[in-house]
């Protein structure tokens, strides 16, 4: 990561070069609202295919699911998020702005606001006269009151109260609903985990950080089911091969610590919550993903609420028991915002500044480049007969415009991790010259070994 980067050279960039636009920009733009571009959603769509890829794929443990958005409404009460899922909300009378009410507090007096109620944050705000309007430094301000984060909308034609749905805040739960369903289809046995990937929607009171966080995200979670008892070692286990993940896939472990949840702040449902933390230039140390304890509250609670018996039986015990769960659970957009902010490279090369991506080539948009020295034939008969050979593997980028250094630097900037050039010897030994992106040293293989050799470097 360069020493440089903030996040207006990153917002820039990913403008740039089409990883991230502002949504809706021609009209001026929706705040926390963002817009993936062409190369964007190959690395996005990657970041998700190496998450099922290593908890789904690579085991026999952990199967998948898609639930829906709109869940029956009853599903939020029982899941706590109708009457509990809330921010404190404070209003500035002299800007009209809205602002989380800890927030403000914790920015204007270093106090930890969490855990105080609406009345003792209102009672600080109005009386301490360290807290100000970030925008006109007013000192006039409304009570703090609860707000809920859930986006809420109507099914069918009438808007009446016993038509109210909402926008699901979490995949989680739609996990959970679905637990009785998938014991009885897919002969799992606890220990056992289900996967999802999916939008969830927060109604934020300040989002912000570019696509650090936003009112629409993506997440990719797991809830992994355990026998009572054998919790906390799974818990440990998960958070190990979390921290492994990332570290596999490029992220530098300086960037990246792991942060205990202390027990007075743990969340409702949780026994033990860990972070995997990564130091945003923009944001310092801040959560990427959490793996949270949340023993058998979730499946007793939608029990309760549903009267389904949602235990699980045990063949070989004969006994039954409502399972605990540990959850690894993370947002994609923050994760590919990490990856990015962690292999912008600004360097100089010969005398000749160059921004680099140092992606991991499993996560890197375009794995690699095609480019015919000429755009004359045979070379570029060549060339593009190479490229169609080998564009069904991968996404691949053909490049015939302009100087071989010129498509040198376009790709290293696109995050490109290998670019393979045929050039007028070709025609003679049949070979081309394949280029890294990070250490610009070439080989020189034949033509017919590109695809294997291309292969071996993406997964190594």
């Amino acid at each position: 990561m360069s020493q440089t980067v903030s996040m207006e050279k990153i917002v820039s960039f990913c403008k740039r070069r089409g990883f991230v636009y502002q949504s809706s920009e021609i009209y001026g733009g929706i705040r926390s609202s963002y817009d993936y571009g062409p190369l964007g959603v190959e690395m996005k769509r990657n970041i998700k295919d190496e998450w099922w890829r290593g908890v789904v794929h690579m085991r026999d443990d952990v199967v998948g699911v898609d639930a829906a958005i709109i869940m029956h409404p009853r599903v939020w009460e029982a899941s706590g998020h109708v009457g509990t899922f809330n921010d404190m909300l404070v209003e500035s009378r002299t800007s009209g702005r809205r602002y989380r009410a800890d927030h403000l507090i914790e920015a204007a007096t270093g106090l930890d606001a969490e855990g105080m109620s609406a009345e003792e944050m209102t009672k600080l705000i109005q009386n301490d006269d360290r807290i100000k309007d970030p925008m006109d430094g007013g000192r006039n301000f409304s009570e703090v009151r609860p707000f809920n984060l859930m986006f809420e909308t109507y099914t069918g034609p009438v808007k009446s109260p016993e038509n109210i749905a909402y926008l699901r805040p979490e995949t989680a739960q739609g996990i959970f609903v679905n637990f009785k369903n998938v014991v009885q289809t897919s002969r799992v046995k606890v220990p056992f985990g289900i996967a999802q990937i999916g939008k969830s929607f927060r109604n934020e009171i300040t989002p912000g950080n570019f696509i650090f966080r936003t009112r629409e995200f993506e997440q990719m979670e797991m809830e992994f089911f355990v026998e009572p008892g054998t919790d906390e070692a799974w818990h440990e286990y998960w958070i190990g091969e979390r921290m492994r993940w990332y570290t596999e896939l490029g992220l530098d472990p300086a960037n990246l610590r792991l942060y205990e949840h202390p027990k007075e702040k743990l969340s409702h449902y949780s026994k033990r919550t860990v972070d995997v933390e990564y130091n945003f230039p923009f944001a310092g140390w801040s959560e990427l993903e959490g793996i949270a304890n949340r023993t058998d509250y979730d499946l007793k609670q939608h029990a309760a609420f549903s009267g389904e018996n949602l235990s699980y039986f045990d063949q070989a015990t004969g006994e039954s028991y409502i399972p605990y769960v540990v959850e690894p659970a993370g947002g994609v957009d923050r994760m590919a915002l990490a990856f990015l902010v962690d292999a912008y490279t600004e360097e100089e090369v010969r005398g000749e500044q160059r921004t680099v991506l140092k992606l991991h080539p499993r996560i890197a948009p375009v794995k690699a480049a095609v480019f015919p020295l000429s755009k004359k034939e045979p070379v570029s008969t060549i060339a593009r007969e190479l490229y169609d050979d080998l564009k069904g593997d991968y996404r691949i980028f053909y490049d015939d415009s302009g100087s071989i250094g010129r498509r040198y630097r376009r790709q290293d900037e696109a995050g490109t991790p290998f670019c393979v050039t045929v050039d007028f010897d070709t025609m003679e030994d049949r070979q081309v010259t394949v280029r890294d992106r990070d250490s610009m040293e070439q080989e020189r293989i034949p033509i017919e070994a590109v695809r294997e050799r291309l292969a071996n470097l993406i997964t190594a």
